[in-house]
């Protein structure tokens, strides 16, 4: 998934950027309004996050802009303007959500991923089935007896290429290349923390896991 952040502050930029790319995120950014809509009009992201105070076009009037030509896709501030009449305007423009600074990485991840939720009915969305869970990709969550649980891009994308090789080893260099990417250069210790986390949050036991099983000397294996 592809987020597009407009902030003017370089170091509040690489911050965000720097969360949301760790998430699995693919990220576009943009230094002042007027590059935020030209750079929505070529990527179409599926969420935006906008400051305010913006150099050349503030933040309300990229929103206002781009919601009348795009009802759907989430829109969030992110700003350090707090008075409730700022978070009322960013509201009625059509925002989905407003973020006062200062931030948590974790506030925002959850605001994130809670935006994106809303985007797409359940009935018409993508579901696929790994043993007592029901995945969902484009909510990032799967569903099991206990409730809801929160995945982040590059996790989905982890599930997905186990689900897709069902009962054959995935090598680690498979899961590097498809989740993390070519440009990017993580380690196989960044590769089990992941596993590690991930099994934290699905297997019913996660010191015996059932649904992403060691394959030793060469990775990981989903079997049915």
């Amino acid at each position: 998934m592809k987020l597009l952040i407009a902030e003017d502050d370089p170091l509040t930029l690489d911050a965000l950027a720097t969360c949301m790319e760790n998430d699995g995120f693919e990220v576009v950014s943009a230094k002042d309004g007027l590059e935020a809509i030209e750079l929505w009009q070529k990527s179409k992201p599926d969420l935006i996050c906008l400051d305010i105070m913006m150099p050349l076009c503030d933040g309300y009037s990229v929103c206002k802009q781009i919601r009348r030509m795009d009802k759907v896709v989430p829109i969030l501030f992110i700003s350090a303007k707090n008075e409730e009449q700022d978070l009322i305007t960013g509201l009625d423009l059509g925002a989905d959500d407003f973020i006062r600074k200062p931030f948590t990485r974790g506030e925002v991840m959850a605001r994130v991923r809670a935006a994106i939720r809303r985007i797409k009915p359940d009935e018409l969305e993508e579901k696929l089935v790994m043993q007592h869970l029901i995945l969902m990709p484009q909510r990032l969550t799967a569903i099991c007896k206990n409730g809801e649980i929160d995945l982040t891009p590059r996790e989905v994308s982890m599930l997905r290429i186990l689900l897709e090789n069902e009962g054959k080893p995935v090598s680690r260099d498979q899961f590097l290349d498809r989740c993390w990417g070519v440009d990017y250069f993580p380690d196989s210790r960044t590769l089990d923390q992941h596993i590690l986390t991930l099994r934290k949050k699905i297997e019913k036991d996660s010191s015996e896991p059932r649904i992403i099983q060691t394959v030793r000397g060469i990775g990981y294996r989903f079997n049915e």
